[in-house]
Parts: C-alpha cells; sequence; structure tokens
C-alpha cells in the first residue's frame, strides 16, 4: 500500500525541521570583556560537559565592552550574554530587546584608579585630568552619575580611547592620567604599583548599582524558555561550584585561554566572591535580583541618564530560572 500524500509530505517537512530543531539548541554567548575569572564558571561547566549534557552546544566569544554586548544580544547575533546591568538598562530605553536572568556582580565592580605621584588625591581633582578607557566600557556610559555625586562637572575630564590590555601600560607611561577598571583587577594594580596608587569604588561613595548580570534576547526567551531555564541553571550550578572550589574552574580557563597569570586569576577570583555577595544571593538564591535594588537602579537610570523610552523595570530580569536551594555563601 502506498504511503498518503499528507505523509509523505510530513515526512518531508519532519526531516527538513530536524537539522532546524537542533540549530536552535546551539547557543552562542558573548562575554562583556576578554575572558578573565570573572568568565571561569562557564568555562568550567562548558568542560565539564554540563551545557551538553543539558542539550546546549555553547559557543564562548570575547566581548567588547557592556554596551557592545547589550547591543548584540538584542540584535540576536548572540542569544546570551554578559553585561553591566545599568548599561543594559539604558539599552532597554533604546528599544534593546534583553532580559537579565541572572545577576554575577550583586555589587557594582566600578573604580577609578590613578597615581599618586601625578597630584590626584582622590576625585575632587579629576577635573583637568585625562581618563582612559574602551569605548564601551560601563564606567564611561555612567560617569555622568559619578561626577554628580563627587561633585564636578561631567565635562571636566577627557577621555582617551584605551583598550582593556592597555590600561597598566597607558597608567604608567603618563598616556593617561586615570583608568577605569573592574574590582577583582585590584592585586594587580597593588603589586604594580605600590603605595603610589590611588582607588575609589563606586560603592565606597555610596554608587552601588548591579554589576555584571547574565543577559538573554527576549524572543530567543520567548521561543526557546526551556533552553535558556537549562542554561541559566547549569551557570548557576558552576558559580556555585567555583565558589566551593576555584582551582579546577581556573584550570578550565587556563586550557582555553592564553596569556592569564594563575596567581593574578586567582586573586581576581577572591574579589569576585566579595563582588557576588550581598543579602539577597545569600538568603533567596545565588544570582538573584532584589526587586527593591532593580527599582532603585531603574530610578538611578532615568534621573541621571537620557532613558528614551521608558519601561517597567520588572520585565527586564527575572530570578524565574534559579534554584533557590542554591546560595552564595561567605567564607
Amino acid at each position: 500500500m502506498m504511503p498518503s500524500r499528507s505523509l509523505i509530505l510530513s515526512t518531508a517537512l519532519a526531516a527538513l525541521l530536524a537539522p532546524l530543531a537542533a540549530h536552535a539548541e546551539d547557543v552562542n554567548m558573548v562575554l562583556n570583556w576578554v575572558p578573565t575569572a570573572d568568565h571561569a564558571p562557564y568555562f568550567y561547566a562548558k568542560e565539564q560537559g554540563w551545557y551538553e549534557d543539558a542539550g546546549i552546544d555553547l559557543t564562548i566569544e570575547a566581548g567588547r565592552g557592556s554596551g557592545a554586548a547589550v547591543q548584540r544580544v538584542a540584535a540576536g547575533m548572540a542569544e546570551i550574554g554578559v553585561a553591566d546591568t545599568a548599561t543594559m538598562l539604558l539599552g532597554r530605553g533604546e528599544g534593546a530587546e534583553v532580559v537579565a536572568v541572572m545577576v554575577v556582580y550583586a555589587n557594582s565592580p566600578q573604580g577609578f584608579y590613578w597615581l599618586k605621584s601625578s597630584g590626584i588625591n582622590g576625585p575632587e581633582d579629576f577635573p583637568g585630568h585625562s581618563i582612559g578607557n574602551p569605548p564601551a566600557d560601563a564606567s564611561r556610559i555612567m560617569w555622568p552619575l559619578f561626577a554628580e555625586t563627587v561633585g564636578i562637572e561631567p565635562d571636566s575630564v577627557k577621555f582617551v580611547n584605551v583598550s582593556p590590555q592597555a590600561k597598566l601600560t597607558s597608567l604608567k607611561s603618563g598616556a593617561i592620567d586615570i583608568t577605569s577598571d573592574f574590582y577583582n583587577e585590584h592585586d594587580l594594580k597593588v603589586r604594580e604599583f605600590g603605595d603610589d596608587l590611588g582607588f575609589v569604588a563606586w560603592r565606597d561613595i555610596g554608587v552601588n548599582p548591579y554589576g555584571n548580570a547574565v543577559i538573554v534576547n527576549t524572543t530567543v526567551l520567548d521561543e526557546h524558555e526551556e533552553t535558556v531555564a537549562k542554561f541559566t541553571a547549569v551557570t548557576q550550578k558552576a558559580f556555585a561550584a567555583c565558589v566551593e572550589n576555584v582551582d579546577p574552574c581556573l584550570d578550565a580557563l587556563l586550557s582555553s585561554v592564553s596569556g592569564l597569570d594563575r596567581d593574578n586569576q586567582n586573586d581576581q577570583w577572591n574579589r569576585i566572591k566579595e563582588l557576588m555577595s550581598d543579602e539577597t544571593t545569600r538568603t533567596v538564591a545565588l544570582g538573584a535580583f532584589s526587586p527593591e535594588r532593580m527599582d532603585a537602579d531603574y530610578a538611578m537610570v532615568s534621573t541621571y541618564f537620557d532613558l528614551k523610552q521608558p519601561f517597567d523595570v520588572e520585565t527586564v530580569y527575572t530570578n524565574e530560572f534559579l534554584d533557590e536551594s542554591i546560595k552564595m555563601t561567605d567564607e
């Protein structure tokens, strides 16, 4: 008996869609910067096969700043990314359809560094000096808020384009007077400059918005929610494992990324654990957002920046995919 025409068509259609279904599990993740210790959990989970076991073929690509990561995820060039939360909020106000599914830095990692020998004693001395960082650096985007908080004019400094890798050498050579960097690189600068190093952490002057978060394209979330849920669950598990014992996580990072010094990355991870810990991540779940803090971050962005399209902040983050049995621990 010959198969029916409808059966033939159904079988052919299924055959055509099968590769597409398989491809739907491919996930491209863009980082905020080049891979370092704060990205070790992703490499560890991938090396352990956890993403693969969850049906995810993960590709990790280096980033060029939080702003660029938000743009790539919003445009669908990467399904998932890592980006500064305030930068994500600004992007959403410009129409970037992204949602945060897990916070990494519960405290702001942002800080400014300078050499005391340059005559700078603190932020009040920044006017008339140059700040070197990449164009898409979150601290450059957030600069007006910092300037207002410390009582200086936002246009009183000159920004110089400097790659992440050139920040220290540019500061040392005098090509720039000040640079911005994450707190996880703090020990490297202390070793390099000793007592001549000047530093101010944003959180110490009362500016403590959420830092890096895992973000996802909203269309991907709508159409592939199960994949996003699995990715988030694996990632949360990986961060918890690295908090418990970072050595295998650094092994995975160093085996995938060249040019990194292990001692420096270990120092970074110890600082990262400080940034990961707040009341919400310790009591609700590792990676969880506080609704009150997200409301405050939205109010901050709305007050100090040109938020082109207001939106409901509850639509840009979720704790739905986090396991509440996994909590941040203080060591």
